[in-house]
């Protein structure tokens, strides 16, 4: 059964190269999933010291989630597409039109997350209830990530043309 929710989001960025067609890996996503759950315990014990540190690995987490899913679809972004390419696909497929709405976080931490590393005089501090909410979003969405996987019911990503 290929995956049909979001395929023209997903073959737009296809044709731009900014995604592209790998072999599908299930291997590839439990690995990523792994990750993702040992960002999340590694942000939790560092965010009272290292708040900027926290919230890059909580967003990794949820990052690397997302990738999870595409690595199963045969999809993977490219260096012209990168972080935001992910963040497109899972969104027009998995949170788009009824879906997983713990999703839509992943804009905002990617967001947040660029702010705080790439910072002016004003950009905020990041605090410990920014590493809390992060930790929170990324868990969230880590956990639509396995129980999508667990479905069975991602296959490779076929394009229309």
């Amino acid at each position: 059964m290929t995956w049909e929710r979001g395929r023209p989001k997903v073959e737009e960025p296809l044709g731009n190269s900014e995604l592209e067609l790998v072999a599908p890996s299930p291997e590839l996503a439990g690995r990523l999933m792994e990750d993702a759950g040992k960002h999340l315990v590694s942000a939790r014990l560092i965010g009272g010291a290292d708040p900027n540190g926290a919230y890059q690995l909580a967003y990794d987490a949820a990052r690397k989630a997302c990738a999870a899913l595409l690595a199963v679809q045969g999809l993977r972004a490219t260096t012209r597409g990168g972080h935001v390419a992910v963040q497109d696909a899972v969104r027009a497929q998995f949170n788009a039109e009824g879906g997983v709405p713990s999703f839509r976080a992943l804009a905002r931490l990617r967001r947040t997350k660029a702010a705080r590393e790439y910072p002016d005089v004003g950009t905020p501090t990041t605090t410990t209830e920014d590493v809390e909410d992060a930790i929170s979003a990324a868990s969230a969405i880590a956990a639509a990530a396995r129980q999508i996987l667990t479905t069975g019911r991602l296959d490779r990503f076929v394009t229309d043309g």
